[in-house]
This record gives structure tokens, C-alpha cells and sequence, in this order.
């Protein structure tokens, strides 16, 4: 089936304007290809999160940007310089680990100052420095500190001084917040985006929280397997996925299987294999001449979906079900739905007044057809 989704399509980019380029990588490691032929092209000043599953090859590829593995095929250029061969102290990145990597026995400031001394540069060179970036992460008040005497948040502010002070083109974060407890998370992330506005360099982060990833990226490549199923703006990605996997995988979604049964200048109706009548709207770009009786996968967020305990003023995509599943998670409700074809539908609506539908309450679910989205498999 031809696509089914529009991404907003960029200009190409010059050379000039790009910080990092793979060209058709691949990683092999005793046999197993961990990166299959991979493309990517990250902007100069851009915030780029690589986001997938533990073993899609998303830590692979940062290492490959960073020098610590090389690629077994392919091209890796960092602003326009091939670094196929450059061993990484002398590539234009740094690193900030999801350890930290801090040096337990040296202060904030020796910490900070390790990586100018052993570029011998001058003790003024590196004073001027270190405050330089102690400033910006807002620890000038810790330098004197050992890392064991402050906390995780704090560590992680170290961290980035210490990848920040010297000066590199691009910024490598691998699972930068992973280790921070929720809140700390939470204000991590505004502070790592107002860092990033500041400075103006290129962050290139590693993921598998996809909220993290939506908040604070410019564009996002989803990885699957060692490839890149999706790159996008993070509403793209989120509200045009390509492929079932991206839907799935940013957010919760509830996926139908079925067949294209009718159309009309203004719908398609697709059939499942459990007997739901689920209406689309086609895209622009779709010929619905030809597509009748073919095969698609439709769909649907799960805040798009309405319950009510009535049937709906609408004609299409209102089914009748059984509430199976509630849980109160504060600002919003999450809701299982049994639909009467057995379907499974998981819902998410507001919390508005507190009170909840008991479980095994009739109910009637609802959506608009624009609220379909079509995937290609």
C-alpha cells in the first residue's frame, strides 16, 4: 500500500548547515549487526534525540558519533569532516554518560579542569574556564565539593560542565537523566532545554522515555532493530507515526487491523476481522479509486476517544462496551474499554469533577474519523 501519512518535508540542507552526518552506517560486532545502514543528517544548533527499545542500536550509533566504536560500513562526518578514522579526543563532541563518570577522588573544579590539563593549555586558560562553565550550570557555589558530597541533580550539572568547558562543536547525552528520580527528571529537562537555547550548540541525545524525548527535542529518529523507522518533529512523530511500531511506541495508541470495505469522495470504511465499522478520513495524497479491499492498519490515541454513558449524537465510529479497567492518575483517567466485539480499547481523559464510573458500567466509546490515523505495515 502507498504511504499513508505526510511529513512535513524540510529543504536539504547544505553541508554548512549540518553538525553530523551518517551515511548509510553499519555496525557488525562478532557477527551481529547492532546498526543497518543508517542515515542521518543533524542540523547545526539542533536539539536531535535518537529514541527506541534497550537493543535497537540507538547507544551504537551515539558511540559511532563519539568515536568510541568506529563503523564497520558507511560515512561519518562531523561538520563536514570525515571521521571514520579520527579516534575520538580528537573529534569536536563530548559526552555526557548516564553515570556521570565523575572522578571521585577530584573536586568540582579538578573534575571540571581535567580534560584542559591534559590539553596543556595554560593555568589561566583553564581558570577562566572552569568558571566559565561552572557559571552556566549554576555550581559555582560546589567547586570545592567532591562528587560523593552532593546530589544526583547536582552531579549531572558537573557532568555537563565538564562536556561544556571545552568548547565542542556538538554535545553527545547518553540517557543523560536516567538516573534522577522523577521530580529531578522533570526540572533536569527545563534546565538541560534553557542550556541548550543559551549555548546554541548541537545536542545529540539517546532515549528510550519518550516524554523526555518530546519535550525537549528539535527533531527525533525513532530506532527499531538497528534502523531508523520515523524521523521527525516531535508532532510529526507523535501525530503522523508511519509505521504501527512509532505509534506504539511514543505514547499509547489502540492499533485496528483491517480491510478497506467502501469509499466515498469524503471516507473510507475499513471492516476488522472482529466486524468493526471504522470510518477514515483519506488524505490528500491518497487515490481512494484503487485502494478498495486493500489491507490497513489504523490508529487511534487514546485521549482522542470519548466515553459516554448514553449513545452518541454521531453515526459512525461509536461503539457500545463494558468498562473493565479504571485508574486515577491525578491530572487525567485511564480507561479500559471491552468493546461488545471483544476489542480492547485504552482510553485517556481528563480528570474534570474526580467522580469515576464504576468497572463493568455499560459504556459507549467514540471518535472522529479524523481522528484516524492510517499506517503503513
Amino acid at each position: 500500500m502507498s504511504q499513508t501519512s505526510v511529513q512535513k518535508q524540510s529543504s536539504p540542507e547544505t553541508a554548512a548547515e549540518l553538525d553530523v552526518e551518517l551515511r548509510k552506517v553499519f555496525k557488525v560486532f562478532n557477527g551481529e549487526t547492532a546498526v543497518r545502514g543508517v542515515d542521518l543528517s543533524i542540523r547545526r544548533g539542533e536539539f536531535f534525540s535518537i529514541l527506541g527499545p534497550s537493543g535497537c542500536g540507538k547507544t551504537t550509533t551515539l558511540r559511532l558519533i563519539a568515536g568510541f566504536d568506529m563503523p564497520s560500513a558507511g560515512e561519518l562526518l562531523i561538520q563536514g569532516q570525515p571521521m571514520n578514522e579520527v579516534p575520538p579526543y580528537r573529534r569536536p563532541v563530548n559526552t555526557v554518560f548516564q553515570s556521570y563518570a565523575l572522578f571521585n577522588h577530584l573536586t568540582v573544579w579538578e573534575n571540571i579542569a581535567f580534560g584542559l590539563r591534559i590539553k596543556k593549555l595554560s593555568a589561566s586558560e583553564i581558570d577562566y574556564r572552569v568558571k566559565e562553565a561552572l557559571k552556566l550550570v549554576k555550581m559555582e557555589a560546589y567547586a570545592n565539593r567532591f562528587p560523593v558530597q552532593m546530589s544526583g541533580g547536582q552531579q549531572q550539572r558537573v557532568a555537563l560542565a565538564r562536556a561544556l568547558v571545552n568548547r565542542p562543536a556538538v554535545v553527545l547525552l547518553d540517557e543523560p537523566l536516567g538516573a534522577l528520580d522523577l521530580k529531578l527528571r522533570k526540572e533536569m529537562q527545563v534546565e538541560l532545554s534553557n542550556l541548550h537555547q543559551d549555548l546554541g550548540l548541537t545536542f545529540v541525545m539517546v532515549t528510550h522515555d519518550q516524554e523526555e524525548a518530546l519535550s525537549l527535542s528539535d527533531r527525533i529518529a525513532v530506532m527499531r532493530a538497528g534502523k531508523i523507522e520515523q524521523i521527525g518533529t516531535p508532532t510529526e512523530i507523535y501525530e503522523q507515526p508511519r509505521t504501527p511500531f512509532v505509534a506504539d511506541f511514543i505514547g499509547d495508541t489502540n492499533l485496528f487491523k483491517g480491510r478497506i470495505e467502501s469509499q466515498d469522495t469524503e471516507t473510507l470504511e475499513m471492516i476488522t476481522s472482529s466486524n468493526l465499522k471504522i470510518v477514515i478520513e483519506p488524505l490528500e495524497s491518497w487515490d481512494v479509486t484503487s485502494i478498495k479491499s486493500q489491507e490497513m492498519i489504523v490508529s487511534v490515541r487514546p485521549e482522542k476517544i470519548q466515553l459516554t454513558l448514553y449513545p452518541p449524537a454521531v453515526s459512525t465510529n461509536y461503539f457500545e462496551g463494558r468498562l473493565r479497567h479504571v485508574m486515577y492518575l491525578g491530572t487525567h483517567v485511564h480507561y479500559v474499554v471491552e468493546l461488545m466485539s471483544g476489542d480492547r480499547l485504552t482510553v485517556r481523559q481528563p480528570n474534570t469533577n474526580g467522580s469515576l464510573p464504576d468497572p463493568h458500567t455499560p459504556i459507549y466509546a467514540h471518535w472522529a474519523a479524523s481522528d484516524c490515523i492510517a499506517l503503513q505495515e
